[in-house]
Order: C-alpha cells, then sequence, then structure tokens
C-alpha cells in the first residue's frame, strides 16, 4: 500500500509542475505533507520532520552553492568567461573551430550556470559562424553538449551538489568521475554528431542576435589568471580526494580531508577570486558585492526547490516507505545503476526539469545505498545522466535553442533533442565502463 501511495505522491508531484504550473518549491513542500499524512505520519511531528529534511539538506549545500554562484558571476563581470573562450578559439582556428568551442563549453561550464553558460557563449558561436561561414548549428552542437554535460556531472553545479549530499558521496570523487566520463560522451555527442547536422538552416535570418554581456572590470585578467580563478574549485576538489589515494601520509590525508571540504574550497576560491578577478582589475569592493548580490538572488530558488526535495526524502525515511522500496528493488534484475537512470529520464521526460528530477529520484533511492556493491559516486553520475535524456517542449533550454538559432520545431528535435538523449545514453554506458574498471 506504501508504494502506491508513494507513486500516487510523484505523480501528483509531476502535475503540479507540469499542469497547474505550481512552483517545484511550493509542490514539493505539498507533497511532502500529504505523503506524510497517507503515510500515517503523527501530525504533531509532520510538519518538524519536513522542516528538518529542508534545514537538513540546505544546512550542508546552501553555503557551496551560494559561493559557487559568486565565482560564475564574478567570471562573466571581469571578463575572465571572454578572455578563456576567446583565447582558446585563437588556439584552434578554423581548422578545429568545433574543437575549440567544445572546450570552451567545457572549460566556461564548470563555474557558470547553464543558462548564463548558453546566454554568455551563444554570441562567440555567432561570431564564429560569421567569420567562417559555418553553419550555426553545426557549430553550436558540440559547445551545448559541453553545457549539459558540466550541468548534469559536475559540481559545483546545483544537481550534483545536492545529489552527492543526499547520496552521501565525495564530491571530489564526484567531480574526477564526472570529467573521466564526460570527454568520451562530449566527443560521441557533440564533436561526431554535429557532422550529421551541416544542413540545418535557419527558418530566416532574422535570428536573435544575443548581445555580448558588458564587462565592468577596467583590465580584463590574462587567460592564466582566468583559467586558475574560475576553475580553483575543481582543482582544490581533485586534488585534496586524489592526494591522499596517492601519498598515504595520516597528516596529509587529515589536511586534504579539512581542506577539501566543500564548503572550505568554495570560500577559498570565492576569497582568491575576489582579488583577482575583483580588485585587480580595477573593480570597487562595493562593485564586487553588487555582483554577490545579484548572484545569491539567482540561486535562490534553487536553493529552495532543492530544499522542498530534502523534505520529500525526510518523509520517505521517516515513514519507511524508502525501506520498502529498497526491498522491492532489491528482487528485480536491473542493475542499480540502471534503474536510477530510467527512473530519472521518465521524470525528466515528464516535468523537463533536470535538476528536480534528479532530486525527485534520488529521494526514492537513498537506502539502495545499503547494498554493500554500489558506488554513491556513480550513482549521483547516474541519476545526473538521466536527467539529461530527452529534452523537449517542456524544457526552456528547448525552446532557448529554437529561438537563438532559429530552427524548425523538425529541425530542433532533430539536432538538440538527440544531442541531449546522446548525452544521456552514452553517459550511462560509459558509467558502466568505469565501474567495472575501478571495481
Amino acid at each position: 500500500m506504501s508504494l502506491l501511495i508513494l507513486a500516487a505522491c510523484i505523480i501528483f508531484l509531476v502535475l503540479q509542475i507540469t499542469w497547474f504550473k505550481i512552483n517545484p518549491f511550493i509542490a514539493f513542500i505539498i507533497t511532502s505533507l500529504l505523503a506524510g499524512l497517507l503515510l500515517g505520519l503523527p501530525m504533531m511531528t509532520l510538519t518538524q520532520t519536513v522542516q528538518k529534511g529542508l534545514g537538513d539538506m540546505l544546512g550542508s549545500i546552501a553555503l557551496i552553492l551560494v559561493f559557487g554562484t559568486c565565482i560564475g558571476k564574478l567570471t562573466v563581470s571581469s571578463g575572465a568567461a571572454t578572455v578563456i573562450s576567446k583565447t582558446i578559439m585563437k588556439w584552434t582556428g578554423e581548422k578545429y573551430a568545433r574543437l575549440g568551442l567544445m572546450i570552451t563549453g567545457f572549460v566556461v561550464g564548470i563555474p557558470l550556470f547553464y543558462s548564463v553558460g548558453f546566454v554568455l557563449l551563444v554570441p562567440l558561436i555567432f561570431s564564429v559562424a560569421y567569420q567562417f561561414k559555418l553553419p550555426k548549428v553545426y557549430l553550436a552542437i558540440p559547445m551545448l553538449a559541453s553545457l549539459s554535460v558540466a550541468h548534469g556531472f559536475l559540481p559545483p553545479h546545483p544537481s550534483p551538489m545536492a545529489l552527492s549530499n543526499l547520496l552521501n558521496a565525495e564530491i571530489g570523487l564526484v567531480l574526477t568521475y564526472g570529467i573521466l566520463i564526460s570527454i568520451p560522451t562530449i566527443l560521441i555527442a557533440g564533436l561526431l554528431f554535429s557532422n550529421v547536422l551541416k544542413n540545418i538552416k535557419p527558418n530566416s535570418e532574422n535570428t536573435i542576435v544575443p548581445v555580448e554581456q558588458s564587462i565592468e572590470a577596467t583590465t580584463k585578467p590574462s587567460f592564466l589568471v582566468s583559467i586558475f580563478s574560475s576553475l580553483f574549485p575543481v582543482f582544490g576538489l581533485t586534488l585534496t580526494s586524489l592526494l591522499p589515494l596517492v601519498w598515504k601520509n595520516e597528516q596529509v590525508s587529515i589536511i586534504c580531508k579539512t581542506i577539501g571540504e566543500p564548503s572550505n574550497i568554495m570560500l577559498l576560491s570565492l576569497i582568491i577570486c575576489t582579488y583577482t578577478l575583483g580588485l585587480r582589475t580595477g573593480k570597487s569592493m562595493k562593485a564586487i558585492s553588487e555582483d554577490y548580490v545579484m548572484a545569491i538572488k539567482d540561486v535562490a530558488l534553487i536553493l529552495l526547490i532543492i530544499g522542498g526535495a530534502g523534505s520529500l526524502k525526510e518523509v520517505m525515511i521517516v515513514s519507511g516507505v524508502s525501506q520498502t522500496v529498497v526491498e522491492n528493488l532489491i528482487t528485480t534484475d536491473i542493475h542499480p545503476y540502471l534503474l536510477a537512470w530510467l527512473i530519472t529520464a521518465l521524470i525528466r521526460i515528464c516535468i523537463g526539469s533536470a535538476t528536480a528530477a534528479g532530486l525527485m529520484t534520488a529521494g526514492v533511492l537513498v537506502p539502495l545505498l545499503q547494498l554493500k556493491e554500489l558506488d554513491p559516486n556513480l550513482l549521483v553520475l547516474s541519476i545526473g545522466a538521466g536527467s539529461l535524456m530527452c529534452s523537449h517542449v517542456n524544457d526552456p533550454g528547448f525552446w532557448m535553442f529554437k529561438e537563438y538559432f532559429n530552427t524548425s520545431m523538425k529541425d530542433t528535435i532533430k539536432s538538440w533533442t538527440v544531442m541531449e538523449s546522446l548525452v544521456s545514453v552514452l553517459g550511462i554506458v560509459f558509467i558502466f565502463i568505469l565501474n567495472f574498471i575501478i571495481h
């Protein structure tokens, strides 16, 4: 009976978001309260359970996402993202223009939210297309595949960070494994797949022409400073995760564990960026603080949605329904990673939001980690891969692509939707390959 209630609540959650257009945060809270009542939790403690789930989730992730968003905002306003993209494109030239765009999308996409990266980098695609007389969609797919992979697989993006917290994964290893999986995925789904899209042309030439983001700094940082500053969280998390595995020393392990705590790494990164991408470029502390205020406003709603998912997870755990789910799933012949991917992909297709789909799946599958052979880091990536499946008309990214490149509905599905689906399918394939190698 509890499984039927859980299924009904998830369907109700999907309907609230898709049909009634209710904000996902409010939908999560309503569903959490309803699920608690139907599953028999006492009225006196139900609200406390919902609050505890929200607080536990945000308590460990809020600082990371806020600091990461501030770094991303400063990367844009200082001109560092522009410096990185133009330098890489200068290195690759016309012959390897798509490879240059793909690398740019991956590097710049790590510190930036997907929508910010999209809007920031699309002008570069238009510029390269005009300069080399190449089709826009043909150039765009490698870069946008890189942005999608970073969004779905790599911390400090909201979904991988929240999933890592929910599933008790090590963020440094999620990042390391995610990069290993991302490289072959974007080479196939981006670079190779774009070869079949040369004939896709805009409906007309009056496409939206994106305007370059205004740069407030008086002096743009150099390429090396831009790379070092914007990707310091990646370097820090990776180094503090891998160093103890290579250097077997107790003191080294303690130091890396302390410094490598994600919130500490992100705070250290923010301090570094405040100087290298802010004060050093001629921006005043007041202007930098205003950037941070804007960044925090941008991430506030995402934080609330993640907190709402934590409430639903807590209700499922306290009511015992999560344990019931595990007991039933253990008897199936489907591998847990593939099961996580399938569930997330189905929810993603229904609601359109990659982040919400991942969080809804993780809340159900948390107890699967009781299986000893399951790697929580790979489970995070499995859910991340599923969350990118089949972007279509209920996904804002679908419409951003269609309107910016002025493609027909048919061509948008042939290019954008197929690319996103390839990223998802290749992601789970390479997760199984990596699982075979490391276990």
